[in-house]
């Protein structure tokens, strides 16, 4: 598990209220997500690497 501590997001950043916000703010917001989908790739990984070593520890 990471250690590293996540800022609290400034808002939601999934369905919301885009209109509003300025070009740099929603700039932001993607490079926001872009990382968190990069977070979520580097678990699902990890998982599916437990889930084979455990699925091989089995099959003895």
């Amino acid at each position: 598990m990471d250690d590293e501590a996540l800022p609290p997001p400034r808002a939601p950043l999934v369905a919301a209220d885009i209109s509003r916000l300025s070009v740099d703010e929603i700039e932001q917001r993607i490079a926001d997500l872009k990382a968190e989908i990069a977070r979520l790739e580097t678990a699902l990984t990890a998982k599916l690497a437990s889930r084979a070593a455990a699925d091989a520890a089995f099959k003895l």
